[in-house]
């Protein structure tokens, strides 16, 4: 079945959009396709990964909305995500049907989810 919408972008805001560029070209390994004092916007896949500078329209909040980045080996993008100075909000745990989850909190308090799906 074809859908008419397609998921395009996930946008995080961010205090310190420097540091969240540096960061995520990191752990991403890839630099922004778009850098403007406004916006970074990070290509992954056909993906977009939007950095927004945070202002009282636009924080960072726990609790909302939360991207999964699908992994073939959670454990270790787990540890890699951690090793950058992320900090764990759910461990990685198996959620059933072959699918495991985790989530973790980047340095300027955006959520990440990571998702493994075996077979």
């Amino acid at each position: 079945m074809s859908h008419r919408l397609r998921l395009r972008s996930a946008i995080f805001p961010v205090a310190d959009l420097a540091a969240a560029r540096q960061w995520y070209a990191g752990w991403l390994g890839i630099e922004p396709y778009f850098d403007e004092p406004f916006y970074v916007g990070f290509d992954v896949n056909g993906f977009e990964l939007g950095l927004h500078p945070d202002s009282a329209d636009h924080r960072p909040a726990r609790g909302g909305g939360v991207a999964y980045w699908k992994t073939p080996s959670l454990d270790d993008e787990w540890k890699n995500l951690l090793g950058r100075g992320a900090t764990e909000l759910s461990a990685p745990r198996d959620v059933g049907g072959g699918v495991r989850v985790a989530q973790a909190l980047d340095p300027f308090g955006n959520a990440i989810g990571l998702i493994e799906e075996q077979g």
